[in-house]
């Protein structure tokens, strides 16, 4: 059986393809990196050591450091070896490194500002959605919200739903930049709901506050639209909160 790694174990390493290989093995030490072990400025072991112990292949560990560069949390330096980067290196909007952050314990730090990214963003993307949706655009919205509406945020099938509603408003602003930012919104959206049900803290019916924020977008109504994602947003924030409180 293989040694242990940072956040945790990879089981049958041989039985896994390499593509599937090399990203376990990114996925468990960015969730270790990103809950401070080993903490920033730390160096990793070589990837000699590190092969042996887990028994797989030098390229694989590191063709999985190359995703981490990637991603701001490491640095590899001829000699030196591959040194664990400051968290203002970070790319906190790659959805990978939030779905690592919420697999352990977020900070408050990050999750008040994801929130904060949020506010910032998604009232503005509801009032421009009001302005520009297409009839196809609400028939996104509307599928999403029925869907969510049936499945419950419970199941991952309803938290998909949710995400793809976020997501849906986005593309309705017409904004390619707004746009970019569709999968890092929606891995918020996700892994806050995530990290709210673990912590027994879901509202007991979202429902009423996205249907008012679609309702708003349907009238093209701009300034309801963003009002109604304003208040959405800030609900989420306040039951997220709680949730923290409660570990």
């Amino acid at each position: 059986m293989p040694d242990k790694v940072p956040g945790r174990m990879i089981s049958s390493p041989k039985k896994l393809g390499s593509e599937r290989l090399h990203g376990a093995i990114a996925r468990d030490l960015g969730v270790a990196i990103v809950s401070g072990n080993p903490p920033p400025g730390q160096t990793l072991s070589n990837e000699i050591e590190f092969s042996e112990r887990l028994a797989v292949s030098r390229s694989a560990y590191r063709e999985a450091v190359r995703i981490l560069a990637a991603k701001g949390l490491v640095e590899s330096r001829p000699r030196t070896g591959t040194r664990v980067l400051p968290v203002a290196r970070w790319n906190l909007l790659d959805p990978d490194v939030l779905a690592w952050m919420f697999e352990s314990e977020p900070s408050e730090a990050i999750v008040d500002g994801l929130f904060e990214l949020r506010l910032i963003v998604e009232p503005a993307a509801a009032a421009l959605a009001a302005l520009r949706r297409t009839d196809e655009d609400l028939g996104q919205m509307r599928e999403a919200l029925e869907a969510m509406e049936r499945m419950t945020l419970r199941t991952d099938e309803g938290r998909s739903a949710d995400r793809d509603f976020h997501q849906a408003i986005l593309t309705a602003t017409r904004n390619p930049p707004l746009i970019s930012l569709a999968s890092t919104i929606g891995a918020g959206v996700r892994f806050t709901t995530l990290y709210k049900q673990r912590k027994r803290k879901l509202p007991p019916d979202p429902m009423p506050d996205h249907w008012a924020v679609f309702r708003a977008i349907e009238a093209g109504d701009e300034a309801r639209a963003k009002a109604a994602m304003e208040a959405l947003v800030t609900s989420a924030l306040a039951q997220t909160a709680q949730a923290l409180k409660s570990r």
